[in-house]
């Protein structure tokens, strides 16, 4: 039965080895390649590195020594006094079949999940169970200086866990948009730290893309503790992948590792149960249609395809919230038949001037910037107006950096001037001009 922890179903901890769902013979070289590799004798130290009950793992050991792999060392410590755990050691066979399993794969440690129970507790975690509420969108984006209608178009969006296409003049907050998204969703999920299909091994858990969480001590010296799920998983928070302009097709399969020949899972599949965030789409060298075509069937059917170094093709489980971000026109990069399958298109326009406005107030309050009226006065009619009153988020934060850049050098007071405003807008565009060569 599963257990809970907080509003997700905890995998449940194997109590023997029929519960594990993996080879008798895989669980059993990487018990000998893990005690081959890190050179330890105690039984829960091996349960500990290997990630499984103490019960599991003794049956497995046992297994080993029935087939004359593994032995006893005694129960007496040097002193002479009566230890309690006893230690075993690889025989030379054992030894021998490490070193043969080793050549096979190099992969030692963490007893890794079958990918049938994973598609379990993905659903039981799933991106779209979670209801995210409008003061949790608020809240998560209460740092931001939104258009009113915003939240409204955005929360439907998040809440229904399916594809968001963000697109509208750069500069205005999409990033930072996207961002407040992961942190309105505020719970954890359980990541496992490797999968396993037809025998190879696909590293899942992965500390740049996952965070663990806060409740997780991960105390590795409290065995009853680990024994409240299932440790081959790291409870972890939701994970966010952010690309850009590097996103490649290749990024998006199995890594295959020649040396320890194993996988490494894409970022779709690391992403699983969270967020991926593609920004920039149209900066990348591939298409966007064409990263978009590598989407149809994750997006329609909630499922990826990936495949082996053999050429074998196998599904994998697709529940992520896929938000696109662009610069550009939606009907500039897609065709009907892309855009028909993001579900939500959103557009993300500059500030009005009283947004504007309060953003300049916040940014120049924030870093010490002293107002002048007559000065904002000057730049709201005396500069705008030549690039016909077009605001963006970015341009508080730019101008007050430049100000206070001449401020710092010329070691004059944190105060705006019409001269630093004309310094400032003058790096802020480039004047379009032929330039001889």
């Amino acid at each position: 039965m599963n257990m809970e922890t907080g509003a997700v179903l905890a995998p449940p901890a194997p109590k023997r080895i029929e519960d594990m769902g993996l080879s008798p013979v895989m669980m059993r070289d990487i018990i000998l390649k893990t005690l081959f590799r890190k050179n330890t004798n105690k039984v829960t130290d091996l349960a500990r590195a290997v990630c499984l009950p103490l019960p599991v793992c003794q049956e497995i050991i046992d297994m080993a020594r029935g087939q004359g792999l593994m032995e006893a060392m005694g129960t007496l410590g040097a002193a002479g006094e009566v230890s309690s755990e006893m230690p075993y050691q690889l025989t030379d066979t054992g030894k021998a079949r490490a070193l043969d399993a080793l050549a096979q794969s190099e992969y030692f440690g963490p007893m890794p999940v079958p990918l049938e129970d994973y598609r379990a507790q993905v659903a039981r975690q799933s991106i779209r169970n979670i209801q995210i509420t409008r003061d949790q969108l608020t809240g998560a984006m209460g740092h931001l200086i939104l258009p009113d209608d915003l939240i409204s178009n955005l929360g439907p969006a998040v809440s229904s866990g399916r594809s968001i296409l963000m697109y509208g003049p750069p500069g205005n907050g999409k990033s930072s948009i996207s961002n407040g998204i992961r942190d309105a969703m505020g719970d954890e999920i359980y990541v496992p730290r490797a999968l396993e299909y037809a025998g190879q091994i696909i590293s899942m858990y992965d500390p740049i893309v996952h965070t663990l969480s806060d409740k997780d001590a991960q105390d590795t010296s409290a065995l009853r503790q680990r024994a409240r799920f299932d440790r081959r998983y790291v409870l972890c928070k939701r994970p966010t992948v952010i690309t850009g302009g590097e996103l490649s097709l290749d990024m998006l399969d199995l890594v295959y590792n020649p040396t320890a020949r194993t996988y490494q899972a894409p970022l779709q599949l690391k992403s699983t149960g969270g967020i991926f965030i593609v920004d920039d789409l149209g900066r990348q060298a591939e298409p966007p249609q064409k990263l978009v075509n590598r989407w149809i069937v994750p997006l329609e059917e909630s499922k990826d395809i990936l495949a082996l170094q053999s050429g074998e093709k196998f599904e994998v489980p697709f529940d992520t919230l896929v938000i696109f971000s662009t610069n550009f026109h939606p009907n500039e990069i897609f065709d009907q038949a892309a855009l028909r399958r993001i579900f939500y298109k959103i557009k993300i326009d500059g500030p009005s001037q009283e947004n504007f406005l309060k953003i300049f107030a916040l940014v120049a309050r924030k870093k010490g910037m002293q107002l002048d009226e007559a000065s904002l006065v000057y730049l709201l009619k005396h500069k705008y107006p030549t690039i016909n009153n077009i605001y963006a988020n970015y341009q508080p934060v730019f101008l007050i950096d430049q100000m206070i850049a001449v401020c710092d050098f010329e070691g004059i007071p944190y105060k705006m001037s019409p001269d630093l405003i004309d310094r400032a807008w003058g790096n802020m565009f480039v004047k379009d001009e032929h330039i001889v060569k």
